[in-house]
């Protein structure tokens, strides 16, 4: 660590800094997150974009008071740095570790839990309201960026807070440099006198004053305001906020500490709700992640000299996905392409590429992408929505009522399904099975490996229903080799070993992991059979009655939430059939699993390959 981080103990030392002191301490952040996160993995480019601004905060701020509420989350490693946590950052993101998002039972600085975008103005909104209904007195600051600006519920907060005139301040981080044209000396005149109480004041004795001139008062007041607000409108960006209600500043260098310091300032006196607009670049003073600001988004562990990643590539769900729909877009001129900002992220860079006009990124707004791959699919088109299991969720009613109501055949790729492991209880992808099984017309599907992911897209596109395609992150168990199927019918699993009286129907990933158990069974004398059940919804009820006719004893293997899961379905199922079959359901328990390595996580719910093994041993 650097000079002024090894000793730095206590938050409020920071405002005993100066400015020079500060920008010294803002280049030991950066090599220190550089450092650790290229051993642990994580947000690196985001963090390093916010290293000036998070410093501003400490510096107006008494933290042990006043709230700040970070949307997202990912932007809040130099926020950890500062309360207290320097010296566990060699955890982050591991078992039992630090959380790479802001974490209430963490610190009490961590006012408000945060994973998924544009929560942090409605939350800053509530605690803000919590503040004045209970005669309570500090500042509420509600970080949000650019990225997350998009999503509805952000606008749906602004609303609210404009309209109600809450006092609280809106800081808006936009790394992406939209703007940057704004940002210059009569931006910097205008925000200044916007904020100023002075100004404030002085405005309304003016207009008062001029209201009082008979026959021409109030025509002067309307010629000024009219004049004022042209010129904002050509030179002001923020008019939308200011139209909404909410005094705007900026946009201001969020890189200049002392700037951004006094406009916090000032914006405390403001009784009312104010947004400050600061600049930032994402992944500053790292070469590497200035040039790649979306490959250190979320970064493994990486040479800190070379910025390569260590871990070698192996080919991924992603890809697969990413591959296969771009050659069959060639064959068919209706696949068009949706994503919620993950264009990278969900393998579809191809794709955007070869078909510019087919690829629809509508930012963080998975409640629009869905109904907008409705609206398409009602007219013809094949859309495929691709999306992290855990941001699906955000689109529930959406896809219940503009998607299945209606049956139109919309494809949801859900990647990331089961366990993403160092992102934590907001990422894990275990909780999809339970929301979409029980919506009418909803196909559910898994494969087994990435090849077949690859027929289960050409099966899907010929369909005309809604079907959702679950998939994990990362590759396939290099001790498992398997052929994919070429034949889908819907609602019919392959059965791929048969023989003893136990039978495995596992779904996606576990078929894996269900094929090694039986190895391990074998090798002790006990026979059992695989199924791969690809088809999570429908079930297939004529082979469970089969094997319950035949006195098998059934162990269901998926890696999402037992309650309401797949093993649910086939337990009631089983229930309505004679006799008295033995149903065993594996999965994860009804909680929320903390952030560690997928190996770990999997062997601690026992749904790896020796926990699976232990399970059945018991059975036995």
């Amino acid at each position: 660590m650097g000079k002024i981080l090894d000793g730095f103990n206590d938050i409020n030392e920071v405002k005993k800094m100066s400015i020079e002191e500060l920008n010294a301490f803002s280049r030991e952040i950066r090599d220190f997150l550089i450092e650790k996160v290229s051993k642990t993995g994580g947000h690196l480019a985001s963090n390093l974009g916010v290293v000036e601004l998070t410093l501003s905060l400490y510096n107006v701020f008494n933290l042990d008071k006043d709230k700040i509420i970070w949307d997202v989350g990912h932007q809040s490693y130099v926020h950890k740095i500062l309360s207290g946590r320097k010296d566990k950052f060699d955890t982050l993101r591991s078992y039992g570790g630090l959380s790479g998002f802001p974490k209430r039972e963490e610190s009490k600085y961590d006012i408000f839990e945060s994973g998924h975008s544009s929560t942090s103005i409605s939350a800053g909104l509530g605690i803000a309201r919590a503040r004045d209904l209970q005669n309570d007195d500090y500042n509420v600051i509600s970080v949000i960026g650019d990225g997350a600006l998009t999503g509805g519920m952000s606008f749906e907060a602004l609303n609210d807070v404009g309209f109600r005139k809450t006092k609280m301040i809106i800081v808006l981080n936009d790394n992406q440099m939209s703007i940057s044209k704004n940002v210059g000396g009569i931006s910097r005149y205008l925000s200044q006198f916007r904020i100023d109480p002075t100004y404030n004041r002085i405005k309304k004795e003016i207009n008062s004053t001029l209201r009082k001139i008979p026959s021409v008062g109030d025509g002067m007041v309307s010629s000024i305001q009219k004049l004022k607000n042209g010129i904002k409108q050509v030179i002001g960006p923020g008019m939308l906020f200011e139209n909404m209600g909410i005094t705007y500043f900026g946009p201001i260098d969020g890189h200049d500490i002392k700037e951004v310091s006094k406009v916090l300032k000032l914006a405390k006196k403001i009784d009312g709700p104010v947004i400050i607009h600061v600049i930032t670049k994402k992944g500053k003073g790292y070469k590497f992640a200035e040039k790649e600001p979306h490959k250190f988004h979320g970064i493994g562990p990486f040479n800190p000299l070379t910025g390569e990643l260590i871990s070698s590539h192996k080919e991924s769900y992603s890809d697969a996905f990413g591959d296969q729909i771009t050659q069959l877009a060639k064959e068919n001129s209706k696949i068009v392409a949706i994503t919620a900002a993950m264009r990278q992220g969900t393998g579809l860079d191809k794709f955007s590429k070869e078909f510019k006009n087919r690829f629809f990124d509508v930012g963080i707004a998975e409640q629009h992408a869905v109904t907008m791959a409705a609206g398409m699919a009602s007219q013809g088109l094949k859309p495929i929505f691709a999306v992290y299991s855990t941001f699906l969720q955000r689109a529930y009613d959406q896809i219940l009522h503009d998607v299945c109501l209606q049956k139109l055949p919309v494809i949801f790729a859900i990647d990331r399904a089961g366990i993403v492991g160092q992102d934590g209880e907001t990422h894990q992808g275990v909780f999809d099975l339970s929301y979409l099984s029980h919506i009418p017309n909803m196909t559910i599907m898994a494969p087994k490996c990435i090849n077949e992911l690859k027929t289960m897209l050409t099966f899907a596109v010929k369909q005309n229903y809604p079907i959702a395609i679950r998939y994990p992150r990362g590759g396939d168990n290099p001790n498992v080799k398997m052929s994919p199927i070429e034949d889908f019918k819907r609602g019919r699993w392959e059965t791929l070993f048969e023989g003893g009286k136990i039978a495995f129907i596992a779904t996606g990933k576990m078929v894996q992991n269900a094929i090694l158990v039986r190895e391990k069974l074998k090798n002790i004398g006990v026979e059992s059979s695989v199924i791969n059940a690809c088809f999570i919804k429908p079930i297939d009820t004529a082979l469970i009655s089969d094997l319950v006719d035949k006195k098998y004893s059934l162990v269901t293997i998926e890696d999402n939430l037992v309650h309401g899961g797949f093993g649910s379905m086939v337990l009631e199922y089983v229930n309505t059939l004679p006799g008295n079959t033995k149903v065993v359901n594996l999965g994860f328990k009804d909680e929320f699993i903390p952030n560690g390595s997928v190996d770990i996580l999997y062997r601690l719910h026992k749904l790896d390959v020796d926990g699976i093994f232990e399970n059945i041993l018991k059975l036995l």
